[in-house]
């Protein structure tokens, strides 16, 4: 398995339940793709440096997981159709 890290950004009108009801949907997508989540890590909610959507600011979560490619493939696909990030960037770490 290889080693990946995950950061995204979440909406700021998000009430608290909202964003961890995504972040539980992002872990539990790796767990079922044959993934195992390491760490997430809440950065909290940060201004941005530009404006993304209409929002100034978001709140950050860095995720550090195991998997498969076939695992990072499908987090992408479903983070680019998931209303609730506004960004978000997968990074194979190297060994």
């Amino acid at each position: 398995m290889r080693n990946y890290e995950m950061v995204y950004i979440i909406k700021p009108d998000l009430e608290e339940e909202g964003v961890k009801a995504v972040v539980e949907k992002f872990s539990a997508l790796i767990n079922e793709h044959g993934g195992e989540v390491t760490t997430v890590d809440s950065w909290g909610k940060r201004r941005m440096a530009y404006e993304i959507k209409d929002f100034h600011e978001g709140y950050y979560y860095l995720v550090a997981f195991q998997g498969v490619p076939a695992t990072a493939q499908e987090l992408d696909r479903v983070l680019k159709i998931t209303d609730e990030i506004l960004r978000f960037m997968i990074l194979r770490k190297d060994n």
